[in-house]
């Protein structure tokens, strides 16, 4: 099971990456543990400087955007 963490304090780029990615978990029909990680402390445990950030499976997929549907989708398979 994939574990997928989406970062960002709750600026609107965090919510919508996280609303494009539970989209994209749903199509692809993923069984994942998804989770919105919003403590600034644990974000900068990735090494991430710029919010949104899609981490997979402990790896930082992107981070200071938010992808397409379609960018996602391949992240995640």
């Amino acid at each position: 099971m994939k574990k997928i963490r989406v970062l960002g304090p709750g600026c609107a780029k965090c919510e919508e990456l996280m609303k494009l990615t539970q989209v994209a978990v749903e199509e692809l029909g993923l069984e994942c543990d998804l989770e919105k990680v919003t403590d600034i402390m644990e974000i900068t445990t990735y090494g991430v400087m710029m919010t949104p950030a899609l981490v997979v499976d402990g790896q930082v997929k992107v981070s200071g955007k938010v992808p397409s549907l379609d960018d996602l989708k391949k992240m995640l398979s």
